[in-house]
């Protein structure tokens, strides 16, 4: 993962400071253009993103796996087919562009996008997540520049073309989406800091989320994952381990929602290691689990090159002798403390397991793993006693309990109905802004005309009232004109011309006024 350490002894070169500024600039005449867009025609452009984002699922899942060396083709092609059509339909019947008006209480709400989003992806999930918070910058009116994961750079830079080209044909203005070809830590951190973003979508290590939040900029960040699953002996203990195995398995673990410790009860400990191995597990040996920490985690720290990398060639470098056919390795330990490494985020299939006489202590045992890391992240539990389900979710500081389910999609919204995404948020508990699955509503704010709560004051008619959006806040922001129908606007010659030329001559005065 990049060091926002090593940041500060390197510098922009000028040529890619200056690109990154065009594309800040584009950005920013696109985004005036696209506020002022109906919703038939965002949701025109948001099916248009996605069906190109379907239609190269496939060729980007190799294209990731080929260019960063992580995960699983078959895994990656669903998360990217997951992260197009149903994200949009997800999202179907959420108005972000229309006012809201509630005459009873007299009010309308307005809302405003806002602006321009800088997108980080990581090069565990790079196009997932870039197709991810491309649509939902597009469903939200806001565009987008994507900063790729150096070691995905490649496969991002395409994929954001292919949606860019996409958005354009369906009526979007030029720039809504775009990606930074030559990806670096400074360069990231001067975009960050540019008075031009509005806001700051932060997926990746925590010292570039802890950047993006200290930019100075508005930003969503997500912290890190350690999601312990908990079985409890009312349970079906072979479903159990069946989707806990499949699901630590699911692109080599790469996703931070998967499972990393793994709880039971003495009672129904023997049953569930025999569920797991019939699942595909191999349980290590005390020798073994000695091996596989000290590869994993020398001295303390993750060895990176085990990130998205399969079961089996894990143990094989660690020196671990299993069955081809393993999808995951099961350590159990003796100890859930804060010294014991195998407690911390995995990020491989490798989960760590532990025993305990009562519920009381599994719930403890959770609790002090997410502690350890993965404060608000998510936590999994398996069983069928409503009581134990409602106590575990009670005690944990975590915003997601996925029950009966694998771990990995369930956080994720791939296999419950939570908001399918791929920024976890971790709230309060995770020193984050948001404690809920990120979604296009949290890139629109609402102006609000609150009018007189005296009944005797008349509230007014506003069915005939048309709306005007002047989109975000900007230095060089264009005076309110006529609305402008969107297919109108994006069609034929592009967006109104006398909106484009009030545009292009603002930027060049800007430009202008910047170089002298």
């Amino acid at each position: 993962m990049l060091s926002h350490d090593d940041a500060p002894r390197l510098a922009v070169p000028d040529k890619a400071a200056a690109r990154a500024r065009m594309k800040i600039d584009r950005a920013g005449w696109a985004v005036r253009a696209y506020a002022r867009y109906d919703r038939a025609s965002v949701m025109q452009v948001a099916h248009a993103v996605a069906e190109a984002a379907h239609q190269a699922a496939q060729t980007y899942a190799e294209w990731a796996v080929r260019e960063t060396g992580m995960g699983v083709v078959e895994h990656k092609r669903l998360k990217n087919e997951l992260s197009a059509h149903p994200l949009v339909d997800f999202y179907a019947d959420t108005n972000l562009v229309d006012p809201r008006i509630d005459s009873a209480r007299k009010m309308i709400e307005l809302p405003k996008p806002a602006g321009i989003i800088l997108a980080l992806t990581p090069a565990t999930n790079p196009i997932s997540t870039l197709y991810y918070k491309a649509i939902l910058a597009v469903l939200s009116r806001n565009a987008v520049i994507l900063s790729p994961h150096p070691l995905a750079k490649e496969c991002c830079r395409d994929a954001a073309a292919r949606l860019e080209a996409a958005a354009v044909a369906a009526g979007a203005p030029a720039g809504l989406i775009q990606c930074i070809e030559e990806p670096s830590v400074p360069l990231v951190q001067t975009l960050m800091t540019s008075p031009k973003v509005q806001v700051i979508l932060a997926t990746g290590g925590s010292a570039m989320v802890r950047a993006a939040y200290s930019s100075g900029n508005p930003a969503i960040g997500v912290g890190p994952g350690n999601a312990p699953v908990y079985v409890d002996p009312s349970a079906n203990q072979g479903a159990a381990a069946q989707r806990i195995v499949d699901s630590k398995a699911f692109d080599n673990s790469v996703l931070c929602t998967n499972e990393s410790v793994l709880i039971s009860l003495n009672e129904n400990k023997q049953q569930l290691e025999r569920s797991l191995r019939a699942a595909g597990a191999h349980i290590c040996a005390e020798a073994e689990v000695a091996k596989l920490r000290d590869w994993l985690f020398p001295h303390g720290h993750l060895n990176t090159a085990a990130v998205g990398k399969s079961a089996v060639w894990v143990a094989q470098q660690a020196g671990i002798r299993v069955a081809p056919s393993t999808k995951t390795l099961i350590a159990p330990v003796e100890h859930f403390g804060s010294e014991e490494p195998l407690m911390k985020e995995k990020l491989c299939p490798v989960l760590a397991s532990i025993s305990v006489e009562s519920f009381e202590r599994a719930v403890s045992a959770a609790n002090m793993i997410v502690r350890v890391t993965g404060a608000g992240h998510s936590a999994a539990f398996h069983g069928e006693n409503p009581q134990r389900a409602m106590d575990f979710a009670s005690a944990l500081p975590v915003y997601r309990i996925v029950v009966n389910a694998p771990c990995s999609q369930g956080a994720a919204g791939l296999a419950t109905h939570l908001a399918p995404s791929f920024m976890i948020g971790t709230g309060y508990f995770g020193r984050s802004s948001v404690g809920e699955n990120i979604g296009p509503q949290h890139l629109v704010h609402w102006t609000r005309l609150a009018w007189n709560s005296d009944a005797a004051v008349p509230f007014g008619d506003f069915s005939a009232v048309r709306v005007f959006s002047v989109g975000p806040e900007s230095r060089s922001a264009v005076p309110p004109r006529a609305p402008v129908p969107a297919l109108a606007a994006a069609q034929g010659d592009g967006m109104d011309r006398d909106l484009l030329r009030q545009l292009i001559l603002q930027e060049l005065r800007e430009l202008t006024r910047g170089q002298s």
